[in-house]
């Protein structure tokens, strides 16, 4: 009986700049996941606050890029971290 394979929400807080930022959400493309990304430099004001806070919550240092995945907290670009929390073991 196979598996069916439900793909767990991805949400990456990232900056414009950062190429770790970039490196990740390459990563996420050539893998063809959908993911929600929020660019917290681009954010101005209590949008920018609120999203901060938000990413505090997952990431008390607050450093980009933070990656979460279902249940899982990644941060920074670790390939090989993110590639096993998307159930993609064998790439």
């Amino acid at each position: 009986m196979a598996e069916e394979k439900k793909e767990k929400p991805v949400q990456l807080y990232a900056l414009s700049t950062c190429s770790h930022c970039k490196s990740v959400k390459r990563l996420l493309d050539e893998c063809t996941i959908h993911y929600d990304v929020v660019d917290v430099d681009v954010l101005e004001g209590d949008e920018r606050s609120a999203i901060l806070e938000d990413v505090k919550k997952f990431n008390p240092r607050c450093t980009f890029p933070t990656i979460i995945i279902g249940e899982t907290v990644i941060v920074g670009y670790k390939e090989k971290e993110i590639k096993e929390a998307l159930g993609m073991n064998g790439s």
